[in-house]
């Protein structure tokens, strides 16, 4: 090592540590903005919030965008995979009365077999995300405001719509049960409405079981969808 070698060994030493310097005030300062866009646009509010970024915070945050993304995609993919198709199903074969029910028992089928398949899609949304929120490497004054926003955001909502599927098929279910029943006892039965008139009154204590069963399942879908409406405005 010549007497050159060592005042530039010097200087790029402090270089290096000047850089490196440098970079954890990046960091901290992406950071500290991220915890305060947590805390004030979705920790703070009542309700369900998942802003999309500007352009502007994306950069302030730095990699730790990738960790909203998280949220982002799951709540992009509740919308598309199972709050718009659940909406659109019920729109299009959810029974308005006892008579439709019996005119439309394929379209009620049809409904039923749907819903299998968008609450495999919930779980699948929930799984990945789950993975990708337990992967993220978070300092520790982070962690704990990520993790109560992530389960504003992503964990009750995927439990909300959880509890809204067993309800909903089991209804489906009975629904259909209810048209096989009229239909093999077609000669008995009148419906005008919501009134059902029976000419053997021996199917009446089965006719009774049914009924109270749709009701059982009408009042746990109100349930779950108050559920759904306190989370999503914070009521």
């Amino acid at each position: 090592m010549t007497s050159r070698t060592l005042p530039r060994l010097h200087l790029a030493i402090v270089l290096i540590a000047v850089a490196l310097l440098g970079c954890g005030d990046k960091e901290a300062a992406q950071r500290k903005a991220f915890i305060e866009f947590l805390q004030t646009r979705i920790v703070a509010k009542p309700g369900i919030h998942v802003p999309k970024l500007t352009a502007d915070e994306t950069a302030a945050f730095g990699d730790y965008a990738k960790h909203y993304a998280v949220i982002a995609d799951f709540n992009s993919a509740l919308d598309q995979q199972v709050s718009k198709p659940l909406h659109q199903a019920v729109e299009a074969g959810a029974p308005r009365s006892l008579e439709d029910a019996v005119g439309r028992r394929k379209d009620i089928a049809t409904m039923l077999g749907g819903m299998t398949a968008i609450n495999a899609a919930l779980d699948q949304q929930l799984a990945t995300a789950d993975a990708a929120h337990a992967a993220l490497k978070q300092p520790d004054d982070l962690k704990p405001v990520y993790d109560t926003a992530y389960d504003r955001d992503v964990t009750q909502p995927a439990k909300a719509f959880a509890e809204i599927f067993p309800e909903a098929a089991g209804a489906l279910k009975e629904f259909l049960e209810f048209a096989d029943f009229v239909e093999q006892h077609r000669s008995a039965i009148r419906i005008q409405g919501s009134q059902i008139q029976l000419s053997d009154a021996a199917l009446q204590p089965q006719l009774k079981k049914m009924m109270d069963g749709l009701s059982a399942r009408q009042a746990g879908i109100q349930k779950a969808q108050q559920r759904l409406r306190s989370l999503a405005y914070g009521a």
